[in-house]
């Protein structure tokens, strides 16, 4: 079939990913692809907000010491300085474009504090910011002639002139159009990675189903340089109920006053950190699996109710509602949380616009490894991540030359029969999710690494011979994609040697004197498996 062309391919449809799209239509069609609805992203489900400084008593040092503090000691301190000081244009940004934020009694924004942030500096929309960011986005691209948005498409692989006799540019992807099963060939001046993260390799996430990894796979296979997948961070807070789902519990409660307590009402964090439950994420995660493993409990507590019930009402609507449908009154009791994957503080690795190693190819948001995170992601510089770098990125492929081969090579399934085992698939996604989230979660040893890495391996045998006898469907690429990165994880984790931010080894418990990035890349060229 004749290639699709378009100015910039966008590869999923979050915060980075739109606000990109909106950017760059300003000189050039964009195209966004999203494999389910528009709105299936970590970026909808994203309670917190929007960390900026904004407040009088605060200032941008103290938000960048906040940052390197939680990034123990493997930020890049020109990103932070670059990101935090655009915090302030990147909220005025959001308000331009229609979205909600709440304000205080004298009409200023209403800034939350969240843990180890030292300020209040989080700006939101009730406890569902990230939903109203996805609504006024969503609503502005929708609307612009410039953009198209393709849903029910899923990237399978980038497209590389290396494949045609020429250096590893990217020129876009192979999409598969889950509703006809076709695979279409759409070519761009610049392809953006905006994906997401890497939460569903675990079988415990905050994550909503789309999150598999599938930029940084693909990436990867294209030769791609990556780095610091070992940091998946846990959040400390997701609500444990058998009806509850994967259904976060904001951190930006602990901010307004709320307490972790044990089951006999005992309060612990302080145990661990003179912070108490205000400690950064990956602090009270390891501190809440310690107490959990030591007591045989299924969950601790988050104690609200010392608050005044009307302003945790308030200022809580959608999390007490939901918790209210489950017979949970966090106004009178503790709300039931264990950790669960939640944000994959590396990826992509990136300048700070966005470009990836390889030329034509940029990733932005929760895909890319920016030098922001570090070890550990300080909570609600997510979001912020993603307009600071959507909009860097938008400004760097303005120019961009077109890298394309005069006769570009269709997709080809072969001697490719349809699937008629796909029970093969279902067993082994669970399997990688199992055995990831015992040997590769809160807390690891080298002997879990290797138990994880000679699994993955075998697993991943079986995936390339099933990927080559059958056609693709939407659960095969996905499967390959977080079977890919499991083992990239599970690498980046083998090679650091000590305990950093979330990566706590009980092999290496120390931290090495020099903090250095784990850096991981394909080194025999791109390959279709």
């Amino acid at each position: 079939m004749t290639a699709l062309e378009t100015d910039y391919l966008v590869i999923g449809s979050g915060i980075a990913g739109l606000n990109f799209a909106l950017l760059a239509a300003a000189h050039g069609k964009v195209t966004v692809i999203t494999k389910k609805k528009p709105t299936d992203t970590n970026t909808n489900w994203a309670q917190g907000g929007v960390a900026a400084v904004l407040a009088s008593d605060d200032s941008f040092e103290t938000h960048i010491n906040d940052t390197l503090i939680a990034g123990d000691g493997l930020c890049d301190r020109e990103v932070v300085e670059l990101c935090v000081h655009d915090g302030p244009n990147q909220v005025q940004r959001l308000l331009d474009l229609g979205v909600r934020l709440d304000r205080d009694a004298t009409g200023n924004l209403d800034l939350g504090k969240e843990g180890a942030h030292s300020k209040h500096r989080v700006v939101h929309w009730e406890d569902i910011t990230g939903r109203e960011i996805q609504r006024a986005l969503l609503s502005a691209v929708e609307s612009h002639p410039n953009i198209t948005i393709l849903e029910e498409h899923i990237g399978v692989d980038l497209l590389s002139m290396a494949k045609y006799g020429g250096d590893p540019a990217c020129f876009g992807a192979y999409v598969l159009d889950r509703t006809t099963g076709e695979v279409k060939t759409i070519t761009a001046r610049a392809t953006v990675l905006a994906s997401g993260g890497t939460g569903k390799v675990y079988i415990y996430t905050s994550n909503p189903d789309v999150a598999t990894g599938d930029g940084i796979a693909m990436a990867y296979r294209l030769g791609a340089t990556c780095g610091d997948l070992e940091f998946t961070q846990f959040h400390p807070t997701v609500l444990y109920h058998p009806h509850a789902g994967t259904f976060l519990i904001s951190e930006a409660l602990r901010g307004e006053g709320g307490v972790l307590r044990l089951g006999n009402g005992e309060s612990f964090m302080e145990k661990y950190d003179p912070r108490g439950s205000l400690a950064s994420r990956d602090i009270v995660a390891r501190a809440i699996d310690n107490e959990l493993k030591k007591s045989g409990a299924d969950s601790v507590f988050l104690d609200m109710t010392a608050l005044d019930p009307e302003f945790t009402k308030h200022r809580f609507p959608n999390i007490y509602e939901h918790c209210m449908a489950l017979g949970i009154d966090m106004t009178k009791q503790g709300i039931p949380v264990v950790p669960a994957a939640h944000y994959q503080c590396g990826g992509i690795k990136t300048d700070v616009d966005g470009a990836t190693t390889i030329k034509g190819l940029y990733a932005i948001g929760e895909c890319a490894m920016t030098g922001l995170h570090g070890a550990n992601r300080l909570a609600s510089n997510s979001l912020l991540e993603g307009m600071v770098f959507s909009h860097r990125a938008a400004a760097a492929v303005r120019e961009i030359e077109r890298h394309a081969p005069s006769q570009i090579q269709p997709w080809s399934s072969g001697n490719a029969t349809d699937s008629n085992d796909a029970i093969v698939v279902a067993l082994n996604w669970e399997e990688v999710r199992r055995f990831m989230w015992s040997y590769v979660g809160i807390v690891r040893s080298n002997k879990r690494l290797e138990r994880a890495r000679h699994r993955i391996e075998t697993i991943r045998d079986e995936i390339r011979e099933y990927y080559v006898d059958f056609k693709i469907t939407s659960d095969l690429i996905e499967l390959r994609n977080l079977a890919l990165v499991a083992h990239l994880m599970i690498e980046c984790a083998r090679r650091r040697k000590e305990s950093r931010g979330i990566h706590f080894s009980l092999d290496y418990p120390e931290k090495l004197p020099e903090a250095r990035h784990t850096e991981i890349q394909l080194t025999d060229g791109p390959r279709s498996l």
